[in-house]
């Protein structure tokens, strides 16, 4: 079963060896793996897909835990969690092809941010199905180069109900 993985770590060097180095190390698959500081630059946030039994998902977490470097690492596939990916695609652009290309980016709300006479550059933000589903429809009209980020994400704040709404403060007379 596919997992994705948050892992909060200080921002210093070697950080990211370290944690592609205990996936290598132990005979486990990194699927995806994208990382970047957060808004405090000391602190980068790296979100890992990988896939695994329980037991499996279980270990790595357990070994991403005793990383000095790790903050925290939740897995968010037990988690509300919303989840992207990006990729771009460079599309041949023979002349009769040129608006069924069109009307698949249109379709997708994708954006072509390159042209030429031989090709458009497409890029599409999305879920995984959805960068999977342009893929397939541009296919046949001749897809020269991917390039795919690979997937980010983050959790979900909990829905508040009236319940645990804050109450407005007292007006001072």
């Amino acid at each position: 079963m596919e997992h994705v993985i948050s892992v909060t770590l200080e921002n210093k060097a070697g950080s990211l060896s370290r944690v592609a180095g205990l996936f290598s190390g132990r005979g486990f698959n990194i699927e995806s793996l994208a990382v970047a500081t957060t808004l405090d630059p000391t602190v980068s946030m790296m979100t890992i897909v990988t896939s695994g039994d329980d037991r499996i998902i279980e270990q790595i977490l357990k070994q991403l835990n005793k990383i000095i470097d790790v903050i925290k690492v939740v897995d968010l596939s037990e988690s509300d969690a919303v989840s992207r990916e990006t990729a771009l695609i460079k599309v041949s652009t023979r002349p009769e092809d040129r608006a069924e290309t069109l009307r698949i980016v249109d379709i997708f709300r994708a954006n072509v941010v390159d042209s030429s006479p031989a090709s458009y550059t497409i890029e599409v933000t999305g879920a995984v199905q959805k960068i999977q589903a342009i893929i397939q429809l541009l296919q046949p009209l001749g897809i020269k180069e991917i390039v795919r980020t690979g997937r980010i994400a983050i959790a979900r704040e909990p829905v508040r109900t009236e319940a645990t709404q804050p109450r407005p403060l007292a007006k001072a007379n």
